[in-house]
């Protein structure tokens, strides 16, 4: 038995342990696509014919990842040939954990043109969402990305016209070193000796101590609730750029500390960052949460200037088109205060326009008008925070908002060693 036989065989035991279904009789494009159709037809209780399989095949196979993706997540219109709508799911995306998890090995696609075979496959409702390459210890790990880099570009591979166009996340790992990194279209798709185009991650625990050893990530990182959560809630398509992003761990723990203060409504907090961490999607990611979290009445994400309003608005709305809408004036902002429209939930607005329209002594009488707001919960997310949050300003907004609670974001925290 060769090395990386012996590590692809180990692999597959942990996963069937974490209760994975082994499937060595999936090994090529026919075998793939029957068990997937099993998998569709029970999902969402429907029998297709021969014909009807063959063209929901033919429209959901789609060469760009992106859209490819954004079909994964929503919920799709088929005609069927009686005519009738047949509207499906590709994942059950309210409750991920109640998906079929299942892993393949050696599958090969383009059996009669191609060499490419791909060393493990996790399977979600029979879709190929995630590859592992392995190598042995000694073979870097940069070795396995270049040949999932030149897998993507040979002319005809199965990304692209394949159930493999799903594919979400490739892993790598030579045992010692593992590795991430989320599937995209080709132009954010290329990786050179400093992975200076291709971002690759590391996963680590919440104390940011690295997971590298393959079968301890694959304990961490691969139980099947925490992959589908890891696909459902911690990758972004960015509509803008039409390209997929996965959070970064520390990123990832940021949010959920947030969403679980929020949950268990137990107080404020806030995130100390570094330049170049990724905040904006951090904050992103949280308001998208808290969109869809019926308990909370508004989300503010509040800067200090008006530049970098502008600047957080385009770059929410580069994440997701239209997530929010600019606050030309106070007014503006009062009137979506006062909204009970989905859409105005989260909004981004200047330390300045909430000052007026909570200063009792403004004669435009936002005070009054808000006044009903005073007993909602409301959720202030603060961009560098050691700026606005201190002093009159800081109570103006906790006296005015009891019940609200408060997330600040800072580079540079103000303790009481380094207080001026």
């Amino acid at each position: 038995m060769s090395v990386e036989k012996d590590i692809e065989d180990r692999l597959i035991g942990r996963l069937t342990d974490l209760k994975y279904t082994y499937r060595p009789d999936i090994r090529d494009r026919y075998t793939l696509e029957k068990n997937f159709r099993t998998k569709f037809e029970t999902l969402n209780r429907v029998r297709l014919s021969e014909n009807e399989f063959l063209r929901l095949r033919e429209e959901i196979i789609n060469p760009d990842v992106f859209a490819a993706s954004k079909r994964l997540r929503e919920r799709q219109y088929f005609q069927r040939e009686d005519g009738t709508p047949l509207h499906y799911t590709l994942v059950n995306n309210k409750d991920w954990c109640k998906n079929d998890y299942e892993v393949i090995n050696q599958l090969r696609i383009n059996t009669e043109n191609s060499h490419q075979r791909y060393d493990v496959i996790l399977l979600v409702n029979g879709l190929p969402l995630v590859q592992i390459e392995l190598k042995k210890g000694d073979i870097s790990h940069r070795k396995a990305i270049q040949q999932i880099v030149d897998y993507k570009n040979e002319p005809g591979n199965g990304y692209g016209n394949s159930l493999l166009c799903f594919m979400q996340l490739f892993i790598v790992s030579n045992v010692v070193r593992t590795l991430y990194f989320a599937n995209n279209k080709n132009q954010h798709f290329a990786f050179n000796a400093d992975e200076q185009f291709l971002p690759v991650y590391e996963f680590a625990e919440r104390d940011n101590k690295k997971v590298n050893d393959l079968y301890e990530f694959t304990e961490k990182f691969l139980p099947k609730c925490t992959l589908g959560e890891m696909i459902s809630k911690d990758m972004v398509l960015v509509q803008g750029e039409q390209k997929l992003l996965v959070m970064r761990p520390y990123q990832i723990y940021a949010v959920k500390a947030i969403v679980d203060c929020i949950h268990e409504n137990r107080g404020n907090g806030y995130i100390w960052h570094t330049t170049g961490s990724g905040k904006t999607l951090t904050s992103f990611k949280a308001s998208t949460l808290l969109k869809d979290n019926p308990d909370i009445d508004k989300c503010l994400f509040v800067v200090d200037r008006k530049d970098l309003d502008r600047q957080t608005r385009e770059e929410f709305n580069k994440f997701q088109e239209g997530s929010v809408e600019e606050n030309t004036n106070t007014e503006t902002l009062v009137r979506r205060l006062l909204s009970t429209d989905y859409a105005d939930k989260v909004i981004v607005t200047t330390i300045q326009k909430l000052s007026l329209a909570i200063d009792s002594t403004n004669t435009r009488n936002y005070y009054e008008r808000l006044a009903y707001l005073r007993d909602k919960r409301m959720v202030f997310i603060f961009d560098e925070c050691h700026r606005s949050q201190f002093g009159e300003n800081h109570k103006a907004i906790t006296t005015f908002f009891p019940k609200a609670q408060l997330f600040g974001f800072t580079g540079t925290p103000i303790f009481d060693k380094n207080a001026i």
